[in-house]
């Protein structure tokens, strides 16, 4: 066993409002450089759409992750000798036009504009080119809350029945805020030929080493998550760094600290990097169970011992051991991977969405047939196209997850209004009373502290050589920098 630890972000989808502060805040302290102008590193997605970039999710398309082959995981792109014969052209990238053409106004001209019978406008034009825009065709978020959801949702790839588009009264929305997963076993860190990303042994935060980087893009494509950028301005790759300046000192990622909604949980998950390969080969109803089975418990002495033995500090074993994240994950399971099926085993996980749940129109409402909390099978957000975009179409993991956030609701109404609540509902989810109440703490009035637990580094007793040398997962036999 070869125990190493992960930074990790949990997402609660039910909680998020979809303010875009997450994606401002990033924005503004990383990608306010030229040639950053189209980078979200944070972006918020309204769901069922096309994304950011436009169907990032093709892997048809884009052939980002990996494939199983045989007994093996290979690249889903190409091999070593397509990824040589395309050294000068990547074949599987987005299109600036997939992302957005980045705008700015044209502020100057309300000042400086002649005197004229009409109000001056601030017309748009190009970050790129210069040039005026005259029609914008895109953003980061363009069919935010389903404008326009004749053309966008109805493209969502996750969404097997578009009937639900035409009907009105049958549409459902939820946000989806993404950042770089830090995967374990990360696609873009195997595909660069400069090996210029790489897996921090500390804390698994996956960066690019900007001195190393040719700009050869092949992360960019390999990524199935579409969070590895190419800046134009600089020839070199970027990506969400999680903000490792603030978390080396124990403090909050820029995007969970300004979060509106509270929806976030930043914590640590304690691993065996020897079996992450084989975590990566099962087959697509099994993986989730996979995931899970990789995180070590933190309170385990063995696991701690080795842990010990890997160089990992008491302090960050007793953060695993409080890790809001571990609970949601591994304890409770009601944190899911998003899209397992890319094979990259994804550190950042989301609680899936229940709203809407209430009715505010009275007796005339749909949901009314099934009390104030419906039934399982009446939930506005299909389950097929949840287990489509977080268990990779098993949907008795989406079932299992969504009956414990049912009971946890109807029990802690009950116990809030002095109704008598039904026990056989938490003892069917797997839950009882006391887990039902920490998850309601944890859900809605839980502090800063308790939502985000994150251990400082302690540089000055690790030694800089070997942190320096080591890769933060176990497939790869030779590290950057020297042997494993």
């Amino acid at each position: 066993m070869d125990v190493r630890a992960q930074i990790v972000m949990v997402f609660n989808l039910d909680k998020c409002i979809g303010c875009h502060t997450c994606s401002i805040s990033c924005k503004n302290i990383w990608t306010d450089r030229k040639g950053a102008e189209y980078m979200w590193w944070n972006n918020v997605e309204t769901k069922p759409g096309v994304g950011y970039p436009r169907q990032w999710e093709d892997q048809e398309r884009f052939k980002g992750g990996w494939v199983v082959d045989g007994k093996k995981l290979k690249l889903k792109a190409m091999g070593k000798g397509p990824t040589l014969a395309n050294m000068f052209f990547q074949p599987n990238m987005p299109k600036i036009e997939d992302y957005y053409e980045p705008f700015d106004f044209d502020y100057g001209n309300l000042v400086g504009a002649k005197e004229s019978k009409d109000q001056p406008v601030a017309e748009a034009f190009s970050q790129i080119s210069g040039k005026k825009i005259d029609d914008i065709q895109g953003g980061p978020n363009w069919d935010d809350d389903l404008s326009g959801s004749q053309v966008y949702a109805a493209k969502d790839l996750n969404l097997k029945d578009k009937k639900v588009i035409e009907s009105y009264d049958s549409m459902f929305m939820q946000y989806l805020p993404r950042i770089c997963n830090h995967c374990l076993n990360p696609a873009c860190v195997a595909s660069c030929p400069s090996r210029a990303l790489y897996k921090r042994g500390e804390d698994g935060i996956v960066l690019v080493d900007q001195e190393v980087c040719k700009g050869w893009r092949f992360c960019t494509s390999a990524c199935p998550y579409k969070k590895v950028y190419f800046n134009w301005n600089t020839g070199k790759a970027e990506k969400c760094i999680f903000c490792y300046p603030r978390v080396e000192t124990g403090q909050c990622n820029a995007c969970a600290h300004s979060c509106v909604g509270r929806i976030r949980y930043v914590g640590v998950l304690l691993y065996d990097a020897d079996a992450v390969e084989a975590a990566a080969l099962k087959g697509d109803t099994e993986l989730v169970e996979a995931h899970r089975d990789v995180i070590l418990d933190p309170r385990d002495p063995e696991v701690c011992r080795l842990a010990r033995e890997n160089g990992i500090s008491d302090q960050w074993l007793d953060a695993a051991a409080a890790s809001p994240v571990y609970a949601l994950v591994k304890e409770f399971r009601i944190a899911l991977p998003l899209h397992p099926e890319f094979r990259t085993l994804p550190m950042a996980y989301y609680i899936p969405s229940l709203s809407p749940v209430l009715s505010t129109w009275g007796d005339t409402h749909k949901l009314l047939e099934h009390g104030m909390i419906p039934a399982l099978e009446t939930l506005r957000v299909p389950i097929g196209y949840l287990a489509s975009l977080l268990s990779a179409g098993n949907e008795e993991v989406i079932e299992e997850t969504l009956k414990k956030l049912i009971a946890i609701r109807v029990q802690m109404r009950a116990e809030n209004l002095g109704l008598p609540a039904d026990p056989a509902l938490l003892q069917e989810a797997g839950l009882d009373e006391a887990a039902a109440k920490r998850l309601y703490r944890l859900f809605t009035v839980a502090g800063y502290n308790e939502r985000n637990v994150i251990p400082p580094q302690q540089r000055e007793e690790q030694d800089p050589q070997l942190r320096k040398q080591e890769a933060g997962f176990g497939i790869l036999k030779k590290t950057r920098g020297g042997s494993k």
